[in-house]
Order: structure tokens, then C-alpha cells, then sequence
């Protein structure tokens, strides 16, 4: 690499049940999530893919991600150190973690962060919640979260 360092943008990060890739190198992202609605509690993941984009950066970095509990202290589960190079500032890095056997034990909302270089970039919620039984003649759920993945 040549010329100063620059610290990247954190273009995405998306928290999905998986990522196919096709053979020109596109990313397909299945099921993404904003929300965990589940019947019951604990719901157990065997794998959650995370997916980061940098961009108008420079240099060698270290990624490192991590899912908080509602208490925003306690880490319910974190991500290996991963690599982000940027040859240049046009240059993109797209990394595809997998967490591993994630159990959201508690309702509430849990936080994803992604750190460079030890740095918090980004922190967004992700929300557990459990299905409400429906009354008989009654609408199904509607509005955010109703229709989420999980479980």
C-alpha cells in the first residue's frame, strides 16, 4: 500500500440468516433482520451472518463485532478479528462473519456493534421479542417487527 492512511467509512452492516455468493462476485443477503420475534424463549441460532462494508478508506484495519444484552454490558456474543484492507480511498472491503450458536435468552433490545481498531463505529438495535397469543377473531399482528424472521 502506498500513501497515508485514512480511516474508512463504515458504508453497511447488516445482520441476516445468511449470504450466498454468486460466481461475479455479488453478494446475496437472505433474511435480514431488525427484529427477533419468538414463540418462546430461549431462541437459538446455529448461525447469524453479519455483513460489513468499508469504503473512502485507507490502510490495514481490524474489525472486531459484538451483539450486547439489554443491559448494553454484558456481551452476548462476539466476532473474531477480521482483516480490513483499502488499497485506496476508491477501494471497498466486504467482510462475512458467522456467529455461532447465539441464544437470545431475554426479551428486550440487544445492540450490534462494530469496532475498528478497537474504535465503536456503529451501534444499532436489534430487538427480541416474543409472540403475543392471538384471541380468537382477532387480526393478525401488524407493524414493525410483526412479520420479523427468527425462531
Amino acid at each position: 500500500m502506498s500513501g497515508p492512511e485514512m480511516m474508512p467509512d463504515l458504508q453497511s452492516c447488516i445482520l441476516c440468516d445468511d449470504v450466498r455468493q454468486e460466481r461475479n462476485g455479488k453478494f446475496m443477503l437472505i433474511g435480514l433482520f431488525d427484529a427477533i420475534v419468538a414463540h418462546s424463549l430461549p431462541v437459538r441460532y446455529p448461525r447469524l451472518f453479519l455483513v460489513t462494508r468499508w469504503c473512502s478508506g485507507q490502510g490495514e484495519y481490524k474489525q472486531t463485532t459484538r451483539i450486547l444484552k439489554p443491559d448494553q454490558e454484558e456481551v452476548l456474543v462476539a466476532g473474531k478479528e477480521i482483516a480490513v484492507r483499502l488499497p485506496g480511498p476508491e477501494a471497498t472491503a466486504t467482510n462475512v462473519e458467522i456467529l455461532g450458536n447465539v441464544s437470545f435468552e431475554q426479551t428486550g433490545t440487544h445492540w450490534v456493534e462494530v469496532l475498528l481498531d478497537g474504535d465503536l463505529k456503529l451501534r444499532y438495535p436489534l430487538w427480541v421479542t416474543k409472540v403475543q397469543p392471538r384471541s380468537e377473531g382477532a387480526p393478525p399482528a401488524s407493524g414493525p417487527g410483526a412479520s420479523q424472521g427468527g425462531g
